[in-house]
């Protein structure tokens, strides 16, 4: 093999790799274009390795597929870009595009709830039934209310946004399956229920709803997501869209999962501080659910207002390198 021959046919390409390699940003024709021309700078190398006796043409050749090689397979890098881009177009779509399946969850969970609540208020040997007499007197008389203020407001916190965050986190694994998301709703729904309707029927329906609404309604809406969301999976495997493939439509719900995953540990935290902080606080019981209410009407906007927007192509950041000596 003419080795000069062979260098001057496809130096070019080897430039060509090194120029991509240096961008900082790639658009979708370069990432192709790089993926091509490391391919083949492989394959030149073998070549070359097997029939040039030149060591520092190969060496050379060397670093710039190792070069590709890094470009390709490095991890993107946490910047102000990628969580910019994360909190206005990734977070916002995810769970918007899942809304129809967490707003029907949320519907019926909260039919439910009511439902239980109406039951076991109109009926109030249920309490009984469900708890005990006993402990639905000591619910009613200090049993709800001491709940908030049992420990120190950050130790509170920290149970709940750890609690909360790994409820929501099964939902979204059990949506694959989407029986056991119903079985934890259930459960939660008759727990708000039961506990609602003995202090309802014990007339301190304006102690268990001025406690319970402040931090509630962002809670009750993160578990709604993260149910909607993982039964939003769960179909994508069952009924995947004509146009995909059952594996694709997973994937593609999937990824939404873990973006909202993510979004939600942020959710979970406010929801825990409200709880913690706000829920208990000696401030009067309107200016309390204000509070909740302001937070949880700032995330319903947040979600319906970048939601529906398009997401934009992705941008192919990637660090720059060196550019080395050699096909300059």
């Amino acid at each position: 093999m003419d080795v000069d021959a062979y260098v001057a046919e496809h130096s070019g390409q080897w430039r060509r790799l090194n120029q991509l390699c240096a961008q900082r940003r790639l658009d979708p024709a370069e990432v192709d274009e790089l993926v091509a021309l490391y391919q083949r700078a492989t394959t030149q190398l073998s070549v070359l390795r097997s029939r040039s006796p030149d060591p520092a043409l190969v060496s050379e050749l060397s670093q710039v597929v190792l070069r590709a090689r890094a470009r390709l397979t490095s991890r993107p890098r946490l910047s102000w870009w990628t969580l910019r881009r994360f909190l206005v177009a990734g977070l916002p779509g995810a769970i918007w595009r899942a809304a129809p399946w967490w707003c029907a969850v949320a519907t019926a969970f909260t039919l439910l709830t009511f439902t239980l609540m109406w039951f076991v208020a109109d009926n109030p040997e249920t309490a009984a039934a469900f708890i005990g007499d006993d402990d639905a007197a000591e619910l009613v008389e200090s049993g709800f209310a001491g709940y908030y203020t049992e420990f120190s407001a950050p130790t509170f916190a920290f149970h709940l946004w750890t609690h909360n965050a790994w409820l929501a986190a099964k939902c979204l694994a059990a949506g694959v399956l989407i029986v056991p998301v119903g079985y934890l709703l259930w459960q939660n729904a008759v727990n708000i229920g039961v506990v609602g309707g003995v202090m309802v029927s014990y007339d301190r329906a304006d102690v268990f709803f001025g406690l319970i609404t402040p931090h509630g309604l962002l809670e009750l809406t993160g578990v709604f997501v993260a149910a909607g969301v993982g039964l939003r999976i769960g179909w994508a495997w069952i009924a995947p869209p004509e146009q995909s493939t059952r594996g694709q439509a997973v994937a593609r719900a999937g990824r939404d999962g873990i973006l909202v995953a993510v979004g939600l540990v942020g959710l979970f935290a406010v929801s825990a501080v409200i709880e913690a902080f706000v829920t208990p606080a000696p401030l009067p019981v309107a200016l309390r659910i204000t509070i909740g209410a302001t937070t949880w009407l700032a995330f319903l906007t947040y979600i319906l207002t970048l939601g529906p927007t398009p997401t934009r192509p992705v941008d192919h950041e990637v660090v720059a390198r060196d550019t080395p000596s050699g096909w300059q």
